[in-house]
């Protein structure tokens, strides 16, 4: 069994020290949130409840023998829910001008970061299951399929950002498995006019790609976040102006305990924090690769493979927003921003790449 194995002890160190130190991280970019008389900011309180739950959540991940997770049941139950919660989110009220929650039992869940775990589930499934018919339609067709209706979902939210993430994802664990190369072709050829399309006849979408080319052009408005998270990247300097001591958090810098927790951060620790960070994560896909390549079966490699890189290109698309290398797209820092479902999920996932790396 599982549980009799050793897992990864320095991806499980790796883990826990991003958990800790965003759990660090969102009580000083709130703590001006503090209410008088109470020591702790809800969000905080908010973060540390989704981080327990989280680690339950890793350690079952962990100690489950996770070849039941490829069971066909399992595999199309998961899927299934999925779907029906991204659509329930569709029919569900708005927040911020969006539909991405569901609410349960006064909880809210955001199906978006469910859909992470079952894709990457399927996927694995499927190229377990076919893996000598890659190129083939018989792997193509349900892993095109349920990828696209996936996206769809999301884009319907809409979340640019994450339908993008579970785009990737999808296309990176077909490439890794050996996808012919004119398949690649075919999907940039599809995908970039698409792409345009979707960005160029949404306004605000449009907008914000604008003031990511040039955002001192409206420097109240669209350019305004990422100008704001600039000045609080360029504060830190080498060293940072010490923890606690943020000046963008005093509601300069909109979202900064979520979408900008990483310009936060360097600002209070500086370049030295931020590169920390980075290395971190640079760990957790090393040792993820490494547990994928010590699997003793295809499963368990695309699992591992598929969660890792999920989990460092959502890190590199926050950290390169923060950086204006990307258009603004709301991507939470794993482990590190304000934001329970995220969390949960992230964790989650930690705790069934530990599980492979036990059978290395």
């Amino acid at each position: 069994m599982a549980k009799q194995l050793a897992f990864d002890k320095v991806l499980f160190t790796v883990v826990l020290l991003l958990l800790g130190w965003g759990l660090v991280m969102v009580y000083s970019t709130s703590a001006i949130n503090v209410e008088s008389g109470s020591p702790l900011s809800s969000a905080l309180v908010m973060q540390a409840l989704a981080a327990v739950v989280g680690l339950v959540g890793m350690a079952v991940a962990m100690r489950i023998d996770y070849n039941w997770l490829r069971h066909p049941i399992a595999v199309y139950a998961g899927v299934l829910v999925t779907v029906a919660v991204l659509v329930a989110a569709l029919q569900g009220p708005l927040l911020n001008k969006t539909h991405r929650w569901v609410y349960l039992g006064g909880v809210s869940v955001q199906p978006s970061e469910i859909a992470k775990l079952a894709l990457v589930v399927f996927l694995a499934y499927q190229l377990d299951k076919k893996w000598e018919r890659v190129n083939g339609a018989s792997l193509l067709v349900p892993c095109v399929s349920l990828t696209s209706l996936m996206v769809v979902l999301v884009l319907l939210q809409p979340d640019f950002g994450t339908a993008g993430l579970l785009l990737l994802t999808a296309a990176i664990m077909l490439f890794l498995a050996g996808l012919a190369w004119h398949y690649i072709l075919l999907a940039v050829l599809v995908s970039l006019p698409t792409l345009w399309f979707l960005v160029m006849s949404v306004p605000y979408r449009r907008a914000r790609v604008l003031s990511f080319l040039s955002p001192e052009q409206d420097t109240l408005d669209s350019g305004y976040q990422v100008l704001q998270s600039l000045i609080a990247v360029g504060s830190g300097g080498l060293f940072g102006l010490g923890l606690g001591e943020s000046v963008q958090k005093l509601n300069f810098l909109p979202a900064a305990e979520s979408d900008f927790i990483f310009s936060i951060l360097s600002e209070e620790l500086g370049l030295i924090g931020s590169v920390t960070v980075l290395v971190l994560f640079g760990i957790l896909l090393w040792r993820g690769i490494r547990a994928g390549l010590r699997a003793p079966e295809t499963f368990g490699r695309f699992l591992a493979w598929g969660f890792s890189g999920l989990i460092v290109m959502q890190a590199l698309v926050h950290v390169g927003v923060v950086l204006a290398l990307l258009p603004t797209t709301g991507a939470p820092l794993p482990l590190m921003s304000h934001g329970g479902s995220s969390l949960v999920t992230t964790l989650t996932a930690c705790g069934l790449i530990l599980n492979v790396s036990q059978h290395g």
